[in-house]
């Protein structure tokens, strides 16, 4: 039997914050007495995540799996692996840092009810440090300029899928996915709701400021040409500006003749088209390098272990019955 709700959480040392994690989630989808399963992604946690995942399915067979990364590759890359071994009819995703309440659940259960088939989250009264709020607002605008993606809180992982948003999001094989970009370029009746927001229950954030920029770098570049377009844009203007100002002082030399007082003027233009000209250079390399990641055609990630799960990929319970509460 297939469980009608598989609930995808990805784990980087979070062994502090699991016990709390475990203790609200389970009793929240009990509440919800629908069939449902919970898979849990470790993504290389170098604490005793691993440890205590392995003990809560120990505990849950019949619910709950471990997938066991053999190394660190990332929150969407950890997603995907969970994906891949989902069976539920709606797919949702959770951070385990407890930021976004499970009890939120079934409010994005009842969207889909409703008839959307993929649910994005927006955080109320945002609990993160006031540069957090204010690096992800710049982020958020940033991306829908250069993108055709619309999301308003793009770095709110409590999201709903439908069994066939998954299905083609898994058909990818992009070695730097933004798992909810993909689904909103597939689905067709996306929505947003408003979600509480609780402080984190412990440990830090795995996103510094930098990251934040590079993935929304990555973001620009995986889904959308508008970074070229503007180098190419800026490029014919600072051109044709140059060519006007070759006249310029041609015609200069002939009418007042030769002068040298516009030397460093010459050397300030000369450094800013360089400027423009390494700048263009860093974005077709930021493309070619995602080309490059593309063709080798590596594994992008490597399960070094399943905890819980039988030969067929079901749970490993007697008779991989999932959880129903009747």
């Amino acid at each position: 039997m297939k469980p009608y709700l598989s609930v995808v959480i990805p784990v980087f040392n979070e062994g502090a914050g699991l016990k709390p994690l475990f203790a609200r989630l389970f009793p929240a989808l009990d509440a919800l007495e629908k069939a449902y399963e919970v898979i849990f992604v470790d993504d290389g946690s170098s604490d005793e995540s691993v440890a205590l995942l392995r003990e809560e399915v120990s505990k849950r067979p019949e619910c709950a799996r471990a997938v066991i990364l053999a190394h660190n590759v990332g929150q969407h890359l950890a997603i995907l692996a969970g994906f891949s071994r989902a069976r539920g009819s709606v797919v949702v995703t959770l951070d385990a840092d407890l930021q976004n309440p499970p009890e939120e659940i079934g409010a994005l259960l009842a969207a889909m009810d409703a008839g959307a088939d993929y649910v994005g989250t927006i955080r109320a009264n945002r609990q993160d440090a006031w540069w957090r709020g204010a690096a992800s607002r710049f982020i958020n605008r940033l991306r829908e300029r250069t993108t055709r993606i619309r999301m308003t809180d793009q770095g709110c992982m409590l999201r709903s899928y439908d069994r066939r948003i998954v299905d083609a999001i898994n058909r990818c094989h992009e070695v730097t996915p933004f798992v909810p970009a993909l689904a909103y370029t597939f689905a067709r009746r996306p929505v947003e709701i408003e979600v509480r927001h609780e402080e984190r229950a412990a440990g830090e954030s795995k996103y510094s400021f930098l990251h934040l920029i590079r993935l929304n770098f990555d973001l620009m570049t995986g889904y959308s040409r508008l970074p070229l377009q503007i180098f190419s844009w800026s490029g014919t203007v600072i051109a044709s500006a140059s060519l006007l100002f070759v006249v310029y002082l041609a015609i200069r030399r002939l009418v007042v003749g030769p002068e040298a007082a516009g030397l460093f003027t010459l050397f300030g233009i000369a450094f800013f088209l360089l400027g423009c000209v390494l700048l263009g250079l860093g974005i077709i390399g930021e493309y070619v390098g995602r080309i490059f990641e593309q063709v080798r055609g590596r594994p992008r990630y490597v399960i070094a272990e399943v905890i819980g799960e039988g030969a067929d990929g079901s749970s490993a319970a007697s008779q991989a019955q999932v959880r129903v509460i009747s």
